[in-house]
This record gives structure tokens, C-alpha cells and sequence, in this order.
């Protein structure tokens, strides 16, 4: 392995544990705003939510060394669906349609890419056999 491979892998691995560990920051910080508020509402679950997939998304690294490029669509959708469920009722209709349109748009994606996924799977399979 030469060492600019090295570097890279070990940076990837680095960064990646400083997204993990500042991704349970955030969400125990916000779990205690929770608290102190005694209200949940449901943007904070679609936060705990991004929170979650994140950390899913990290794991998913350490586990099989490559990041599915579902999850981060996945987590824009979600993201996406917190700034909807935000909004005030004053907000303009052509916002809310294009942010709705952008969460049809990329759950087409999320399915496109997980039926990629699927065909790629079925074809190292067939390669094994």
C-alpha cells in the first residue's frame, strides 16, 4: 500500500469517527434541550431521525467499507421533510411544492440506486456460483 493510499484510508476512517462522535454531541445536546423544554414536537423526531441515519450511514462504512449512496438520499429526503413540517402557514405555496417535488424526485432516486444495488448484488452472486 503506498502511502498517499494510506493517508487517504486513515483520514476516511478519522473523519468519519469525528462524524460519529459529533453526531451523538448533537443529538444528546438536543435530546437535553428536549428535556428542558418538556415539549417534543415532531421536527425534533425527524432530527433525531437524521441523527440516526448518519450514524447508520457511518457504520455502515466500518462494516463494509463503502458508503450506499441510498442513505445519504435518504437523509435529504428526511431533511427535506423537517423543513416542510417546519414551515409556518404563511410560507408560499410554490416552496412547498418545490420542496415536495424535490422529495418525489429523490425518493425516485433512493429507488433507482437501491434497484442498482439489487441487480449488482444478483450479478456477484452469479459470478460466485
Amino acid at each position: 500500500m503506498d502511502r498517499t493510499h494510506l493517508i487517504t484510508v486513515v483520514s476516511e476512517k478519522v473523519l468519519l469517527a469525528i462524524i460519529g462522535v459529533a453526531t451523538c454531541i448533537a443529538a444528546g445536546q438536543h435530546l437535553y434541550s428536549m428535556y428542558l423544554s418538556m415539549q417534543i414536537i415532531l421536527a425534533d423526531l425527524f432530527l433525531l431521525f437524521i441523527f440516526t441515519e448518519i450514524l447508520a450511514m457511518v457504520a455502515a462504512f466500518y462494516s463494509s467499507k463503502r458508503i450506499p449512496v441510498t442513505l445519504p438520499i435518504i437523509i435529504a429526503i428526511t431533511a427535506l421533510c423537517r423543513l416542510i413540517v417546519m414551515q409556518n402557514k404563511d410560507m408560499d405555496a410554490l416552496i412547498i411544492i418545490a420542496e415536495a417535488s424535490a422529495v418525489i424526485i429523490l425518493a425516485g432516486a433512493a429507488y433507482i440506486m437501491s434497484l442498482k444495488d439489487k441487480l449488482s448484488l444478483e450479478k456477484l452472486r452469479d459470478k460466485q456460483e
